[in-house]
């Protein structure tokens, strides 16, 4: 799952400067949140343009497949208004990108949620990388308009990041999509009502989310068309923690998604602990919290970390994690509705790769059970060995993004 820090802890993620930047400004920001105030575009700035050419050569630097690749394209970052975990009016940021060359008029959309990162310049719409910015600038050569947001607190978003917390990571992509449909227009575009969703790993149940919440009427214009979602972690209780304290995952990650587990649900639900050393052993108690408040680049962060959970967690910590308390349960049932909670009326396929040494294999497996009792069949696709800076989990982001963009392409 940990996608954007761990990429730039282990991988020498490829960067090329922007080759054009503008910026237009919406007027002044209203302080009231109202149903109309969200998703009102705040401002727009050009980060990037590239011809196909070049976008071919610069997917392949970094393993991306570049076969679906039709046309140049235009990247920018956008800022609009959402709200916060507890529906307070605040802004957020995300990655829009249009197909240049020749595609014109309505554009199909999708939604493309990235995985976990902790840093904020990390985010999509910041973070010039092909590893960042590699999905969305796929689907956009392949003619789409494609839709990334950063999630609250991440890129030019105030605050921290409210990590794996599914209600505010929807508003902030249905919200995205309503500053993206505004913006179209200024390039002569604009987007078709359907949206096709999908997401990597944290984004996996972003994902869901979104595709749920346009089902069920979050937005008068868009609606689901299909969801694609990979290498997700949806059932955190029931999969994902015990492989985690079973020590079947990789060790030093298992340490920050632990970290960054309770420090991000401490701040958005409370109750977890009241000082972090009743969870967290020092001396990296006393770092916990800083490391994931956005302002901590990934790498310093894994090299703070201990190696393994037994050095992170006090027995209470341990505790915590085995046997939630009422609060923290009810969180993570939440966070586990993505797949439990719904009945798609759309297609839905859901991505893994074999071995996954970050997000359990049994979340898909979870998953595709639940949306079966439902009724719902959910294919499980395998994408194939595929590694990413030695990271199998990473790797399925590369060949997972092959795979959906052909799939996508196909549905009409």
């Amino acid at each position: 799952m940990l996608a954007g820090t761990a990429c730039a802890a282990v991988t020498a993620a490829a960067t090329v400067p922007a080759l054009a930047a503008d910026g237009e400004r919406a007027p002044s920001a209203k302080p009231a949140e109202t149903a109309a105030a969200r998703g009102e575009l705040l401002s727009a700035e050009h980060v990037r343009a590239m011809p196909a050419r070049k976008v071919r050569e610069w997917l392949e630097s970094d393993g991306f497949d570049a076969g679906r690749v039709r046309y140049g394209v235009d990247a920018y970052r956008l800022v609009y208004r959402t709200v916060d975990t507890r529906r307070r009016a605040t802004t957020a940021s995300g990655l829009l990108v249009l197909p240049r060359d020749g595609a014109r008029g309505a554009l199909r959309t999708v939604s493309y949620a990235h995985g976990t990162m902790s840093y904020k310049a990390d985010a999509p719409s910041r973070a010039d990388t092909v590893w960042a910015r590699g999905p969305a600038v796929t689907y956009g050569a392949a003619g789409f308009a494609a839709v990334a947001p950063d999630y609250l607190g991440l890129g030019s978003g105030p605050g921290a990041h409210p990590w794996k917390d599914v209600p505010s990571e929807t508003t902030a992509s249905v919200d995205m999509l309503r500053a993206a449909r505004q913006f179209a227009p200024r390039r002569g575009r604009t987007l078709e009502r359907d949206v096709l969703v999908t997401g990597f790993s944290q984004g996996a149940s972003a994902a869901l989310g979104l595709a749920r919440a346009l089902q069920e009427g979050a937005d008068p214009w868009f609606r689901t068309r299909a969801v694609a979602p990979i290498s997700g972690a949806y059932d955190f209780r029931g999969a994902e923690l015990p492989a985690l304290l079973g020590h079947e995952l990789d060790p030093k990650m298992s340490v920050a998604y632990a970290t960054y587990l309770l420090t991000s649900w401490n701040r958005v639900h409370g109750g977890l602990y009241t000082a972090p050393e009743e969870v967290f052993r020092q001396p990296y108690a006393k770092d916990a919290e800083r490391l994931f408040d956005g302002t901590t680049p990934g790498r310093e962060m894994l090299e703070t970390l201990p190696g393994t959970i037994g050095e992170l967690l006090t027995p209470r910590g341990f505790d915590l994690l085995r046997h939630p308390t009422p609060s923290f349960a009810e969180a993570l049932r939440v966070d586990g509705e993505v797949c439990t909670a719904w009945t798609p009326r759309v297609p839905v396929r859901l991505y893994e790769i074999g071995r996954d040494e970050q997000a359990t294999t049994a979340n898909t497996a979870h998953c595709a059970a639940s949306l079966a009792a439902r009724g719902v069949r959910a294919p499980v696709v395998d994408v194939a060995d595929r590694t990413y800076g030695g990271s199998r989990h990473l790797g399925s982001n590369l060949s997972g993004t092959a795979l959906v963009v052909r799939w996508f392409a196909g549905l009409r």
